[in-house]
């Protein structure tokens, strides 16, 4: 069944008559997780370069960007390459903390069995070990071992993080080892056997010089090049459109990011923007030729009202 693209309109009276349609919707099987979309990566040479150093040097990776510049995809892109998938994907928050990226204790669940067993006479021994969960450090040394071969352990914007996060993790990432607090017991990966580490930042505040000493640092430069690359990696999920369309949008694409705008469109957008053109394309191709120049679907690409006013949206 043909998706038709527009589904909801004001000039039809009362719902649409067959709501099936909305399963062969076209994006559903598009636009994959990063693992599915490692083997499309195009990361250019020097960011190929830089991935190379820190795992020969055994350094974390610190890759800054643009959001959608292929930060988080060169971990995946690394992992892949090596065939050391899946990747352990720690995604830091506006709350997280050192420990967090080490393990979990359940102390509230501790303390509620140490009652309960105080209460029973003390004939259960609890162990602390069974209120532990695992994080992806840990994690990562585990594989490590098990497996013979150092996984990819990636720090997902570390920049939302409170100052103090990168400094606490100063030695963790450094010696590659910790102490789990409540049992005493020290964690480490055999030296061989180092994850490889990746981090990536917005640049939405400088990280601490101590921290940024112990890494490789890569800024992924936005260009030309890499969003050719990018759009030719997915053609097939472009596949209504003319060779010479897509590379009209590309030029118009680009020409949208040299305007002053508030919030710069990235790859990722682009991406969003040509499949939602492929899949009007059947409906009236003529139309979307001659409005190319106007940026029809603008909001798939400007997410700020400010400059999709200036733009005529």
């Amino acid at each position: 069944m043909k998706y038709p693209f527009t589904l909801v309109r004001y000039q039809q009276t009362g719902p649409i008559p067959d709501n099936t349609v909305l399963a062969h919707r076209p994006f559903t099987d598009t636009g994959g997780s990063f693992a599915d979309d490692a083997r499309r990566f195009f990361p250019g040479n020097t960011l190929e370069t830089a991935i190379n150093t820190a795992i020969a040097v055994g350094e974390p990776l610190l890759i800054t960007g643009e959001p959608g510049a292929g930060k988080t995809q060169a971990a995946y892109y690394t992992a892949y390459k090596l065939d050391v998938e899946p990747v352990i994907h720690f995604q830091v928050k506006s709350e997280t903390v050192a420990g967090d990226l080490l393990y979990h204790f359940d102390t509230v669940r501790y303390f509620h069995d140490a009652n309960m067993a105080g209460k029973d006479g003390g004939k259960k021994t609890l162990d602390k070990k069974d209120y532990i969960e695992k994080r992806a450090l840990w994690l990562a040394f585990e594989r490590a071992r098990k497996e013979g071969v150092p996984p990819v352990l990636l720090i997902d914007e570390i920049d939302k993080a409170p100052r103090d996060f990168p400094n606490d993790l100063l030695h963790e990432l450094d010696k590659m080892q910790f102490t789990v607090i409540e049992t005493a017991e020290t964690i480490e990966a055999p030296a061989s056997l180092r994850p490889i580490v990746f981090i990536t930042s917005n640049s939405e505040r400088r990280l601490p010089e101590p921290f940024l000493r112990r890494c490789t640092y890569h800024h992924i430069e936005f260009t030309d090049e890499l969003v050719e690359q990018a759009v030719a990696a997915r053609r097939e999920e472009f596949g209504p459109l003319s060779d010479e369309f897509i590379a009209l949008a590309v030029r118009r694409f680009l020409a949208l990011r040299e305007r002053n705008l508030r919030k710069t469109p990235a790859t990722g957008e682009l991406l969003v923007w040509l499949r939602v053109l492929a899949s009007s394309v059947g409906t009236y191709p003529a139309r979307l030729e001659e409005e190319l120049s106007t940026l029809p679907y603008l909001g798939v690409l400007l997410k700020d009202h400010q400059d999709i006013q200036e733009l005529g949206g």
